[in-house]
């Protein structure tokens, strides 16, 4: 049996959603049910994400765009300016998301395949906490969240870590519903994912694959390093979803979270306290060789 996932994601900024969704797409073990946006402007985000699904060919994933300010809309977008380059053409603005909102696409989805499906959450959580304000039935009838989000900083290398990690930042009232909601979750953090990077002998690999689909990750993660001033960048996303298909990448232990939503500078940081009765796993370690293997053989394979 597939595992049935919605991805909800913030793609166009960071390139690791575009990843990620192509992760997604290329593993049989998946079926993709819908591909929500989130974040700034939500529309752009859905004719990315159609873009790539027309270089791989793919006509029978809905795409729904979603809400563009955070919770409480009193906080400020990041939005560096580089979203659709590299991908986007004048012609790709006939692109078109489903016309249903993302929240409601989330609600319909779950409530009709109860128990069956996984969001994989891959940006900031405004979707998902909406969608649990709206119908807090769906509580009850989510399979799972698998998130890539937050910072634990209790493990081996929490000194070198940052207290705050972006997609919680940047709507921190939407992570505490969501975390506060019981629905099981597996946080996939900076604790892990920057342990997970790809550099230049991995792109050439990619480079070296010819399709349109693969020279367009490479343009948009060239253009990523460039903003970056990188030559290599973290895979968070894809880790994240990676787990949904070889959940042996991750090590997890139960843990509470508690998102701090006040303060002068800890607005956002997720505060995680070990508890083996807790709903909610935290990913505490990771096969980065594994991993990195698995993902580039994926995106570089001609299936």
């Amino acid at each position: 049996m597939k595992k049935k996932i919605i991805i909800d994601t913030d793609t166009g900024t960071d390139v690791d959603d575009a990843v990620a969704i192509t992760l997604a797409l290329k593993s049989p073990e998946l079926k993709v049910e819908g591909i929500t946006t989130v974040y700034g402007n939500t529309l752009l985000r859905a004719q990315i994400v159609l873009k790539l699904l027309k270089l791989m060919g793919i006509n029978d994933v809905p795409v729904a765009a979603g809400v563009e300010k955070p919770l409480l809309r009193e906080r400020d977008i990041w939005w560096p300016g580089h979203e659709g380059k590299g991908i986007l053409t004048d012609e790709d603005k006939n692109l078109k998301p489903v016309d249903k909102h993302a929240v409601d696409f989330i609600i319909e989805k779950i409530m009709e395949n109860p128990g069956e499906i996984t969001l994989v959450t891959i940006g900031p959580l405004t979707n998902i906490a909406a969608a649990i304000i709206k119908e807090p039935k769906i509580i009850e009838n989510v399979k799972e969240i698998v998130m890539m989000g937050g910072v634990a900083r209790i493990f081996d290398n929490a000194p070198e870590l940052p207290y705050i990690e972006h997609n919680i930042k940047c709507d921190p009232e939407a992570a505490r519903v969501v975390f506060n909601s019981q629905i099981p979750i597996t946080m996939v953090g900076l604790d892990v994912t920057l342990k997970v990077p790809i550099n230049r002998s991995h792109l050439q690999k990619i480079k070296n694959v010819g399709t349109d689909l693969t020279d367009t990750l490479v343009r948009l993660i060239e253009i990523w390093w460039e903003f970056l001033k990188s030559d290599s960048s973290c895979m968070h996303d894809p880790l994240a979803l990676s787990y949904c298909i070889k959940p042996e990448f991750l090590e997890t232990m139960n843990c509470k979270v508690i998102v701090e939503t006040q303060g002068k500078h800890t607005v956002g940081q997720t505060i995680v306290i070990p508890d083996e009765n807790s709903n909610i796993k935290v990913a505490c370690g990771v096969d980065s060789d594994g991993f990195i293997e698995f993902l580039i053989g994926r995106i570089c394979s001609k299936n």
